[in-house]
Formats: structure tokens, sequence, C-alpha cells
């Protein structure tokens, strides 16, 4: 058996869900593939402002999951099985 690292993982694994996202932006216009980028976001809406008088720090986090991203992560997972 193979030595699989984690580390491959989750490069495959966030490049699938970064070129799904992208693939999904992409076929928004395209009637045909709308689909794609049908998803959820979830996360803060607006950023959290924490002022500490000598200093600022915003935090803020939004995650969409889109159809395509999906189907990227599932590719990701199929590559580093084969892998």
């Amino acid at each position: 058996m193979k030595n699989k690292s984690f580390w491959v993982l989750l490069l495959l694994v966030l490049s699938g869900i970064v070129l799904g996202g992208f693939i999904g932006n992409l076929a928004e216009g395209i009637p045909a593939l709308s689909w794609l980028n049908f998803g959820q976001s979830f996360g803060l809406d607006s950023p959290l402002i924490l002022n500490l008088g000598i200093l600022v720090v915003t935090f803020g986090l939004t995650i969409r999951i889109t159809m395509a991203s999906l189907i990227g992560v599932a590719l990701a997972l199929l590559i580093w099985r084969y892998l």
C-alpha cells in the first residue's frame, strides 16, 4: 500500500474547492449550467471589529459552498485515491 500524505489530500481538496468555485462563477451566466453555482453561504454577514485604542482588529469569515465546489472535492478525493 502506498504511503499517502495528509498534506497531499489537503492540497487536492483545497484545489478542488477553489477550481469548483471558479467554474461555478463562470457558469453562472449560462442557463444550462447555472445549477453549478447553486449553493449556500454561511458565516459572519458583517465583520466583527475589535477596537483596542491603538490597535483595531477586524474579523470576518464567509464560506460559500456550491454544487461545482462539491463536484471539485469529489474529483479531488478520486484523484487522491488513485495516486
